[in-house]
């Protein structure tokens, strides 16, 4: 077999196309930054994307001629993967004259920075909110005019920015202010468009430093090909989780295959039956697909890490990770959403909870990988359903879950036809309630036959105790989020209080 070309990683940034070489292929784009670039205006605090001081924003071509802006953690991204891309960071903002931003303006006037520590990402951040606002959408060249985002539009993009000193409000306040500054368009999106389409590659993308390797397949035969060439190659994605591993654990990661230029991985398809999202889909569009047939979903696409960490982290990544406390298995799997695995062998599809056999253990042969997930729609004998989904954090944003609970069934009448409860936080995969499936199943859906599902949970589930939670919390929310379910699903007809508790033992006894 020829050994491929070592190719240098080709990005654009500070309005010139730069080629690296000779870095490691899990260099950070924060560290190429700091220690290569000496831009130093991206700062680093956690090292693991969660308090936003390294945020930079990524710009690709966005399928229709012009380009896409996303902020994400520097942190955690590798430099390889800029490739093809265009990196932006602070100190692309002020203009060769000298002249702020409206984004630097607005945070002056409004007082929106103390330390100062934060403000660089809080100003990527607001600046990828500019551009989503403004040209970057229609993809004129000029200024243009712009719309201005809703209060809560501008907290929802600052969740990935943590503050110590300003207490946001100033903050949120120069979000809005900055709309008000004269309009400026410091980036040239056609001219951008034209640059990144000759840094695309018709081939692979090959990177080689120390004896390790990172490939960037542009198709799925091609990663299907790698990977059954070593199977123990590490698969990259958003880099979410996987980035962590490297900045927190010094872990070699050897080989890497990057599925983040594979096109056909990020469609998605909404059919009669339907839903399919590609593995290369990133969860904050994967979301907004979602939620226009599961609206119930809102929440949960609105806490699901934060926006940076959805606009690099993928819906794939997260179902191939499984981590037991990963948020959007729970709620897949009560949907009953199946998986598609693919190998140079074929593909093969399967229910998204049988994936899991134990703790970082998933059947899958070592050639494959996740390919799509399928969401069923809410079709004609599903118009009937009652779902939700309940994430129990000590944080509203940008927080792990300590119990991640989603429910569902098919409502006949007051009868529970179907039902699916899958938690996350509770086992060491998600994994369904079946012994409460079974109190539910076929019953009707009164106050008693909750009560009862809920008892039923001490038989599902012993959740351990760590940093998050402890066991009897875990297990007392758990049962509580059930409740709670009852409440906002249950039929007009409560039952005489006074026989609840009775026929809540009853129930559990006879199933």
């Amino acid at each position: 077999m020829t050994q491929p070309i070592n190719q240098p990683i080709r990005f654009y940034h500070r309005n010139a196309i730069q080629e690296v070489s000779g870095a490691s292929t899990t260099r950070t784009v924060l560290q190429y930054l700091r220690e290569d670039a000496r831009c130093t205006g991206t700062k680093e605090g956690c090292a693991e994307g969660d308090c936003g001081a390294c945020t930079v924003v990524i710009g690709e071509p966005d399928g229709a001629g012009g380009v896409a802006f996303k902020a994400v953690n520097a942190c955690v991204q590798f430099l390889p993967t800029l490739d093809g891309r265009a990196l932006f960071t602070v100190e692309d903002l002020r203009q060769p004259d000298g002249t702020l931003h409206p984004v630097q303006q607005a945070l002056v006037d409004c007082h929106g920075s103390q330390c100062g520590f934060c403000t660089p990402g809080f100003a990527m951040s607001m600046f990828a909110l500019y551009e989503k606002h403004g040209h970057a959408t229609t993809g004129c060249a000029g200024a243009c005019e712009k719309t201005t985002p809703s209060r809560q539009e501008i907290s929802n993009a600052l969740t990935g920015n943590l503050c110590r000193c300003t207490g946001y409000r100033p903050i949120i306040d120069a979000a809005e202010r900055m709309f008000d500054q004269a309009p400026l368009a410091p980036v040239n999106v056609q001219a951008l468009a034209r640059t990144l389409d000759t840094l695309r590659r018709d081939d692979t993308f090959h990177y080689e430093h120390a004896g390790r390797r990172f490939d960037a397949p542009r198709t799925v035969e091609a990663l299907a090909k790698i990977k059954a060439g070593k199977p123990d190659v590490r698969i990259l994605a958003g880099s979410t989780d996987i980035g962590l591993w490297v900045t927190k654990q010094l872990r070699d990661l050897g080989d890497i295959v990057y599925v983040g230029q594979i096109e056909s991985f990020k469609h998605v398809e909404t059919t009669d039956e339907w839903i399919e999202i590609g593995a290369g889909v990133t969860v904050e569009r994967a979301y907004a697909e979602l939620v226009k047939t599961y609206p119930e979903l809102e929440e949960t696409r609105e806490r699901f890490a934060s926006l940076p960490i959805r606009n690099a982290g993928t819906l794939g990544g997260n179902v191939a990770n499984g981590s037991p406390i990963g948020d959007s298995m729970p709620g897949l799997i009560a949907l009953n959403a199946r998986v598609v695995l693919q190998s140079v062998d074929g593909t093969r599809e399967m229910a998204l909870e049988d994936l899991y056999i134990a703790y970082q253990k998933k059947d899958m042969a070592e050639n494959e990988f996740v390919a799509a997930i399928r969401v069923p729609t809410r079709r004609a004998e599903r118009a009937n359903l009652r779902f939700r989904a309940y994430k129990l954090s000590k944080r509203f944003d940008s927080d792990i879950s300590a119990v991640y609970a989603a429910f569902a069934f098919i409502a006949d009448g007051d009868a529970i036809r179907e039902p699916r409860l899958a938690y996350g936080g509770m086992a060491a995969t998600p994994k369904r309630a079946t012994h409460a499936e079974a109190v539910l199943a076929d019953a009707h859906w009164h106050e008693a036959t909750a009560q009862a599902a809920m008892l039923a949970l001490g038989q599902d589930y012993a959740p351990l105790t760590d940093m998050r939670a402890s066991s009897d919390y875990r297990l007392d929310t758990a049962k509580s989020l059930l409740y709670r379910f009852w409440l906002e699903t249950r039929p007009h007809d409560p039952l005489d209080k006074s026989k609840l508790d009775v026929r809540a033992i009853e129930l559990v006894e006879a199933k």
